[in-house]
């Protein structure tokens, strides 16, 4: 690989925060909480599956503006552990396996629509 691009992928910033609150109300809140929390005591025996609760996750190096924050997500084959983000291609390329995206009153179909097409795009399966 050229040196100059070595240079550059290291200098990209990929931010831990995208400013969004975690959730709209205390209903959407509960389920967030009570969808991780259930998958981190399913999974708890399992080293190799990574629970995450709104992380933003880069699904491709070099575009930090290719990101989300799922609700919840599951990842299979990746170990537990703090990550300041989900960076995929520092994860052996693992996609989330499956996402969760709780509704609140401030959501739109087209939102949505979006948040689905994004993560079928990038390797979620459910």
């Amino acid at each position: 690989m050229n040196t100059l691009l070595q240079q550059d992928d290291a200098a990209i910033e990929y931010p831990d925060c995208n400013g969004n609150p975690r959730s709209d109300n205390t209903l959407q809140c509960h389920w967030i909480v009570l969808i991780k929390e259930n998958l981190e005591t399913q999974f708890a025996d399992d080293p190799d599956v990574f629970i995450a609760g709104d992380l933003l996750w880069y699904p491709m190096k070099g575009e930090k503006k290719t990101c989300a924050a799922p609700d919840t997500m599951a990842v299979f084959g990746r170990p537990k552990g703090y990550r300041g983000s989900y960076k995929q291609w520092e994860e052996a390329s693992i996609a989330p396996k499956v996402t969760f995206e709780i509704l609140s009153p401030n959501n739109t179909a087209a939102e949505m629509e979006r948040k689905f097409i994004f993560f079928e795009k990038h390797g979620v399966d459910e």
